[in-house]
């Protein structure tokens, strides 16, 4: 038990892992594991499934779909171009993609701060097909049957003086779109997570919840259509990896006495401090073309029952 200490995470598998170390009993949450040995990916789904379940968790009730890849972090095309199919695969389950959709991909984060701009970066390297259909029809790209993708990357509230559920909002109501696809900048628990996790949910997204500045949600409630939002953790809190640096040392002691020492040796100013990998700005480029070409992949088509 870490007493006052909290470890912060955006990562729901994280949030269970927590209670399973525990040894405690989540009512309301189911968990399904499923390892590909051959692709070498570990996806794991948690559901929410109850107020119980999602007042435990301190998340929504809905569906928590995490892509745990090894290799997310290096420049192997093979390897990113399955991660990419995966994501699509859970895309098409989420999204019912049997008619034509018209999808608004919001690319959320500080371009200026990589370890932020993953967002953005993935908006820019998507296929974008709104405007051709609407100007020359489906003719215009050769296909019979397409969704209809537009994006937007709204900035940060320091850029633009505004909410960014305020700007989405905005375009929610003139662009009418069908779903709502938020991409997004995570933190979390293990350093060995990061930037090798995906995380997607059909719950929305909370920009800025990942460092602790929490902006108005886009999620389904406020939206008004179905809200799914991606994300990758790039970042872990300064107070994670001092306890984690200290975990040999823990063990010797009881739990009052862990409670005790942690409280005096992980400063309160650890948790405003984020860290992220050296390699950053090479590992958000690949991520972010490992994303988008997920979601082109799984709006490529129209899925026809």
């Amino acid at each position: 038990m870490l007493g006052s200490y909290r470890v912060r995470t955006d990562l729901a598998l994280e949030a269970r892992e927590r209670f399973t170390e525990e040894h405690v009993e989540v009512r309301g949450v189911e968990v399904c594991e499923d390892y590909n040995e051959e692709k070498d990916i570990r996806t794991t789904v948690v559901k929410i499934c109850t107020e119980n379940g999602a007042k435990a968790m301190g998340r929504p009730q809905g569906n928590y779909i995490t892509i745990e890849a090894p290799h997310l972090s290096i420049p192997d095309e093979d390897y990113h171009r399955e991660v990419s199919e995966e994501v699509a695969h859970h895309l098409r389950q989420l999204v019912d993609l049997k008619n034509e959709k018209s999808i608004l991909v919001v690319g959320l984060g500080n371009q200026a701060i990589t370890a932020d701009s993953l967002g953005p970066h993935v908006v820019e390297n998507l296929k974008m097909t709104r405007h051709i259909i609407r100007e020359y029809g489906l003719k215009g790209l050769g296909e019979e049957h397409m969704h209809r993708t537009s994006g937007i990357i709204p900035g940060v509230m320091a850029q633009t003086g505004m909410e960014t559920s305020e700007i989405v909002e905005g375009i929610v109501s003139e662009t009418k779109p069908d779903v709502v696809i938020a991409i997004d900048a995570l933190a979390a628990r293990s350093v060995k997570r990061l930037n090798r996790t995906i995380q997607i949910t059909d719950t929305g997204i909370h920009p800025g919840s990942g460092v602790g500045n929490h902006r108005n949600g886009l999620t389904e409630e406020n939206l008004q259509v179905k809200v799914i939002g991606i994300g990758v953790p790039t970042v872990v809190d300064a107070a994670t990896i001092v306890h984690d640096s200290m975990a040999h040392l823990l063990d010797t002691l009881d739990e009052a006495e862990q409670k005790e020492f942690l409280e005096e040796m992980i400063s309160p100013h650890l948790h405003s401090m984020f860290v992220t990998p050296k390699d950053v700005d090479e590992t958000v480029k690949y991520l972010s073309f490992t994303i988008s070409e997920g979601l082109n992949l799984a709006f490529s088509r129209v899925d026809e029952g």
